[in-house]
Order: C-alpha cells, then sequence, then structure tokens
C-alpha cells in the first residue's frame, strides 16, 4: 500500500504566498498537523516500511513526524524487549513541488493575469512561461511511482509531497481523470492511499485531512 501526504502548513502558506521550489519549514500549525496524521496511523495500526519524501524541508520534516517509530516491531535480542525504529526518510527529487519559476513567491490574493487564466483551466490552459508544465510534474511523479511499486506490493510505503506533485501523482494514478485532480483541493496533511497488487494500481482513496 502506498500512502501519499501532502506536507503541513509553512508561514509561506499562511500567508498566501506561491510556493515551489522556496524551503520553508513546518511552522507551529504544520508540525501539529503532521502529528495528528501520525497518531491517525497508529491508531489504525499502520505501520511503515519506508519512508519517501522531496528533498524540501517541510516534506522532509512532515515524514520524520509521521513516521516516529512507524517502523515494524522488533524484539531486541538480549532482552526480549519488542521496539520500534524510526523509519529514515529517503529523499528522491522527483517529488518535489513544481517549479514555479518567476512566480514564486507571488501574492495568491493578488495573481497575475497570466497566473490567473492557467488557475482558470489547468487542463487546457498552459503554465505561464517559466513554469514547469503539468505534463512534466505527472511524467516524472508517474516514474518514481513505477520505479516503488514492487516494494508497495509486500508492505506500506509513505510518499511525504506537496499539493501539485501529489496532484500529478494522481493524475498518473487515474487517467480516466483527465486532469479532475489538478482544481481538487488538497489541504495540508491530507492523505490519499493506492493499494498496489502483482496485477497493477489500485484506485487512489481519500484517507484523512482537508
Amino acid at each position: 500500500m502506498i500512502y501519499i501526504v501532502r506536507h503541513g502548513e509553512t508561514a509561506k502558506n499562511k500567508a498566501q504566498v506561491l510556493q515551489g521550489r522556496s524551503n520553508a519549514p513546518l511552522n507551529d500549525a504544520g508540525r501539529l498537523q503532521a502529528a495528528k496524521v501520525r497518531d491517525f496511523f497508529a491508531n489504525a495500526g499502520i505501520r511503515f516500511d519506508k519512508v519517501y519524501s522531496s528533498p524540501l524541508t517541510r516534506a522532509v520534516q512532515t515524514g520524520e513526524i509521521i513516521a516516529e517509530k512507524s517502523s515494524p516491531l522488533t524484539r531486541a535480542v538480549q532482552t526480549g524487549e519488542i521496539i520500534a525504529e524510526n523509519v529514515p526518510v529517503v529523499t528522491d527529487d522527483r517529488l518535489i513541488e513544481m517549479d514555479y519559476g518567476p512566480y514564486e513567491g507571488m501574492d495568491l490574493n493578488n495573481p497575475l493575469p497570466e497566473v490567473m487564466e492557467f488557475f482558470r483551466d489547468f487542463v487546457h490552459n498552459p503554465a505561464p512561461k517559466g513554469m514547469e508544465q503539468l505534463s512534466d510534474v505527472v511524467a516524472r511523479t508517474g516514474e518514481f511511482l513505477e520505479e516503488v511499486r514492487q516494494e508497495a506490493e509486500f508492505g506500506n510505503l509513505l510518499i511525504s509531497t506537496h499539493a501539485i506533485a501529489m496532484k500529478g501523482a494522481l493524475e498518473y494514478l487515474t487517467p480516466e481523470s483527465k486532469g479532475a485532480y489538478w482544481s481538487k483541493y488538497i489541504g495540508n496533511c491530507a492523505v490519499y492511499g493506492v493499494e498496489v497488487t502483482a496485477e497493477g494500481w489500485g484506485r487512489p482513496v481519500f484517507v484523512y485531512g482537508g
């Protein structure tokens, strides 16, 4: 099973600033959001065999918090004590957020006209010049998913990423959606899950969050 989570809140999220490759850490609210996801998985008895993350700090921090003491339980050789060690977070550049180019840091309450046009119809309007195209986001996240698919057949993987990168992954997993995820709201620390079998990908389902 693969679980995909958007990172927790940052100061830039709170300020309604377009945040792509800038490397802001989680704020207090973001850390609390990630802790709630951790508790949700713990209460459901779900542990992670491996955690992958975007290299950006906010995603790494989210993955680390959610996966605290989440590895499969092991027994200490000498004492017989049951212990749970933290799963290390492995970063992959293909999970990074969309590159907004010259529009990085733009005030989302007062977007530029060309960005407004893009936001109005993601499916038919290409990203403005200098931005990464959505097709490229789908391609790189899809490539990553195919590489880890076999791992997910035999265990639980957590992927900590960003809103647009997450939507790109969901678009890859459900090509019949024809772009429906681009305009779908995915809040901080929202989680989707997808079952993986030898036959291929299941359909992503909403698991937790906003």
